[in-house]
């Protein structure tokens, strides 16, 4: 029997590993300065953790989440998002009494979705995150967005595109649902089941419905905008004014709606506009949640982050033509001729590792020539060439690859005279 790979997953292969190991690396140097710690949490947890903090009236919880029952009769899910699990971490360990507030944290895992595979979204996927708790100003707001915007940058991204919108507060968001499901329920059996049930439980995902967004209800909905009370609409406009002086360009889309139940005031996505990227173009979205931490069973706690896909990252930085700085090739490749040098060759391929250099040597006993074309092949910058003859001298001869320029350098100054040529 031939085994294939589950449908919605991917084989990271070497030459892609290190396109993720760049990205991720680039993006906690960046955290780092921002100064978010890591956190690491299961990949699993108990399945009531995702009801109360995703939300049940979320496509994620109603139709995609992978959940089992375990040995001990629980219901565990793999985790479909990053926010709840750390939520939940921050109630568990009390980090809400740490002296050093708001805490800021930043995660990078794979997320599990049963959904439709298609071009960048997969079943399995890694998704890098950010969360800042213990802070409502909107100063910490605009820094998340900011941070968010910089990680793309960074990496080249060019044809970018920031939206924002408010979803206020729970007064104005209990007004603005009322408006909704006055200008909804009239037709609502013209929308789609989900949508049916949405009236009453959560009317504002019906704005971001799939099936039924060109209905002609959806563009003469009310806008959440309309309806911010004094208190929400100053906080949206400080958002705004501190990423504006931050040099952050945004557009505000009244009809943004994210898909999770947790979010209230401040709420945005990053899409791309490069050709050819694909129909769905959001990269990242995020917000604010300062009900989530209650929810899960901590105190009163303000919170704010954003997620993405490394998978979509990497589409849209192949549909804007950037190719990544990753490091390719070894340093050294030792091509041994007779016995006694192959026997050197070892321990002497061992040295230039324990040195700091990336070395690689013949296994297979294969002809000189064959030898070389296996250091093409690893894009070796040097090689160096070790027989009976070199032994006697106590020497070995390197050759530069880029140039073609060989020396016969001593065996016992051999490691550092590479040192010095790799600088």
């Amino acid at each position: 029997m031939a085994f294939q790979i589950p449908r919605g997953t991917q084989d990271i292969l070497p030459g892609e590993a290190e396109k993720w190991q760049y990205i991720e690396q680039m993006a906690r140097d960046l955290c780092r300065r921002y100064n978010y710690k890591e956190i690491r949490t299961p990949i699993f947890e108990h399945t009531e953790l995702f009801l109360r903090g995703v939300g049940d009236t979320t496509d994620i919880v109603q139709k995609e989440m992978y959940t089992f029952e375990d040995r001990g009769g629980r219901s565990i899910t793999l985790r479909p998002e990053g926010t709840a699990s750390v939520v939940r971490s921050f109630v568990e360990n009390k980090m809400y009494g740490d002296p050093n507030q708001p805490i800021k944290l930043y995660y990078v895992g794979p997320m599990f979705r049963y959904e439709r595979p298609q071009a960048g979204r997969f079943r399995q996927f890694v998704q890098f995150g950010v969360e800042a708790l213990g802070s409502s100003d909107p100063a910490i707001d605009a820094e998340v967005i900011s941070l968010a915007m910089e990680m793309y940058q960074a990496l080249g991204l060019k044809k970018l595109k920031l939206v924002i919108n408010s979803l206020g507060d729970k007064e104005s968001r209990m007004a603005h649902r009322e408006a909704l499901v006055n200008h909804f329920k009239g037709r609502i059996h013209e929308f789609c089941e989900d949508c049916q049930t949405r009236l009453e439980k959560n009317p504002l995902r019906i704005l971001d419905c799939k099936k039924d967004r060109d209905h002609e209800l959806m563009a003469t909905a009310p806008s959440i905008i309309d309806y911010l009370n004094d208190e929400s609409r100053h906080y949206f406009e400080k958002v705004q004014m501190y990423l504006t002086k931050l040099g952050v360009e945004f557009e505000v889309d009244p009809r943004l709606v994210r898909g999770l139940d947790y979010y209230n005031h401040t709420a945005f996505e990053i899409m791309s506009n490069a050709e050819g990227f694909g129909a769905i173009t959001t990269l990242c979205g995020g917000g604010r949640y300062n009900g989530l931490v209650q929810e899960i069973g901590g105190p009163e706690t303000p919170g704010i982050g954003f997620a993405f896909s490394i998978e979509r990252l990497l589409a849209a930085l192949e549909a804007e033509g950037i190719s990544l700085p990753v490091a390719q090739g070894i340093d050294c490749y030792v091509v041994a001729l007779g016995e006694k040098a192959k026997d050197e060759s070892v321990v002497l391929v061992d040295k230039l590792r324990k040195a700091g250099i990336a070395a690689e040597k013949d296994y297979q006993d294969r002809k000189v020539k064959a030898q070389f074309k296996a250091a093409d092949r690893l894009q070796a910058k040097y090689v160096a060439v070790i027989g009976e003859e070199e032994l006697e001298k106590n020497t070995i001869n390197v050759k530069e690859m880029a140039t073609g320029e060989q020396v016969e350098v001593a065996l016992d100054s051999f490691i550092e005279y590479l040192r010095k040529k790799l600088v």
